[in-house]
């Protein structure tokens, strides 16, 4: 019966890497992972995928709008999907395979099939040709999430489909449907909507982008008409039925929507399916979510999960820090998330990013704040980057000036962040961030206005 130090159920963004810092501490690993490629959804159906559809569908978009603006005329401007396609899977299988050469380069031993917990200390992996029980000291689960379903919304993975589907669809939709205004739905959205799709977003609340700072998340819904997407907010879908050739969205108090695409995109839940949890004794919160303490260990000795398994926001790379913050507290007895200083990003054009207290949380806990802002159409590189919409957005403690929260819409948003996320780490305040000399011209130049504005002084605005 082979046996192990750890054993990792998930080669995911948090699985995998977890595996890698435990390795790197001196355990025997191993990793499950029923996938033949590793990386789990992020990379395999999910994150780098979708990225790479956003880039190429972006170039495209700014080929056939934007270029003569910057004196480049074109003939033609002609799309060639099967190559856009094929170009997001090369990406796809460098990277699966850059992964499993770093299970290599560690002596990470993989076992290809599905992981099911049978004890503490006991993990079976199974396949299509056998069963083997693997015994271990110690288990981390990190099976991820899938998509989430709506009761009515019939997936046929063809017309109507998740996420997964809609990263592959073989032809431009002539109308897309979106269920759901959630960073997924509005980034495929998107991506269709450039290549020349007809996209109705239908979104229960009465918003989009659901936990983001609202004030921004307005205007992110602004610029996002103006591109073509249409939003009905406040609907709430009853069905969603296919047939060959086309597909019927209905929602309470709307007339129903003929389409030839349907995506589904209300959310992710956890992947506890086939785990075995509770046989084993498990414990499970109301949301299906495994319950862990501070240092990510279930009820079962041994024991721990990571990860979209647990609470807080489903974020790949929430998943890795607890990864690591997971392995380092077996070895060493010390690990830390610091969960006000994870980023969450929208690939959108502009792109949306946060990281820390939005004003709507700091105002239901009674936090008293200052905060200042300052638009992308001030900035010299968004000027000539021709890309204005947005603003940085910095929330501060009133009384000690601690940067207690950031919002960034605009031109890379995505990169900007990390900056705001350190400042947030090491406890920063606004005025830190404001004498802080960023180089001319940058769009970084926008945060450094924006902490300037906290106490109302911006230089160039």
């Amino acid at each position: 019966m082979p046996r192990h130090d750890l054993v990792i159920i998930g080669a995911g963004p948090g699985g995998y890497i977890a595996a890698i810092r435990a390795a790197q501490l001196g355990l025997n690993v191993a990793c499950i992972e029923k996938d033949p490629r590793l990386g789990g959804t992020c990379l395999r159906v999910g994150c780098i995928p979708s990225k790479a559809l956003l880039e190429s569908s972006d170039l495209y978009g700014e080929a056939r709008k934007s270029f003569e603006k910057h004196g480049i005329v074109l003939e033609s401007v002609k799309l060639n999907l099967a190559q856009m396609l094929k170009r997001k899977d090369t990406i796809v299988d460098g990277l699966t395979q850059g992964v499993a050469g770093l299970f290599k380069k560690h002596k990470i031993t993989r076992y290809e099939g599905t992981g099911r917990l049978l004890r503490a200390g006991a993990v079976a992996v199974g396949s299509d040709k056998r069963e083997v029980t693997l015994e271990c000291q110690h288990v981390i689960l990190a099976s991820g999430s899938v998509s989430a379903p709506l009761a009515g919304v019939e997936l046929d993975h063809e017309r109507i489909g998740t996420s997964t589907e809609a990263l592959a669809w073989p032809e431009v939709p002539k109308h897309l449907v979106v269920i759901g205004a959630g960073v997924i739905g509005l980034e495929l959205g998107s991506v269709w909507a450039r290549l020349g799709a007809k996209v109705s977003v239908l979104e229960y609340q009465e918003r989009i982008l659901p936990g983001m700072d609202s004030e921004l998340a307005r205007e992110a819904q602004r610029a996002f008409e103006k591109q073509g997407l249409v939003f009905h907010l406040g609907s709430r879908v009853s069905s969603a039925r296919a047939t060959k050739q086309s597909a019927v969205v209905a929602a309470e108090g709307r007339e129903p929507i003929a389409c030839d695409r349907v995506l589904l995109a209300v959310g992710r839940a956890p992947n506890t399916q086939g785990l075995g949890l509770e046989q084993a004794g498990v414990a499970l919160d109301a949301r299906g979510r495994v319950v862990v303490d501070e240092a990510f260990a279930t009820n079962l000795p041994g024991v721990f999960a990571i990860g979209d398994l647990i609470r807080g926001p489903m974020l790949a790379h929430k998943a890795e820090e607890e990864g690591v913050a997971c392995v380092e507290r077996i070895v060493t007895g010390h690990g830390h998330v610091n969960y006000d200083a994870i980023p969450n990003v929208v690939y959108t054009a502009p792109e949306f990013a946060s990281v820390g207290k939005t004003e709507e949380e700091l105002a239901a806990a009674g936090v008293p704040y200052r905060k200042g802002s300052f638009p992308f159409l001030a900035n010299a590189r968004a000027r000539a980057l021709g890309h204005t919409d947005g603003r940085v957005k910095i929330l501060a403690h009133r009384d000690t000036d601690r940067v207690l929260g950031v919002h960034i819409l605009g031109p890379r948003a995505g990169d900007l962040i990390a900056e705001c996320a350190a400042a947030i780490e090491f406890g920063a305040s606004s005025e830190d961030l404001a004498r802080t000399c960023h180089a001319h011209p940058t769009l970084a130049e926008a945060v450094k206005e924006a902490a300037l504005a906290v106490d109302g002084r911006t230089l160039n605005l």
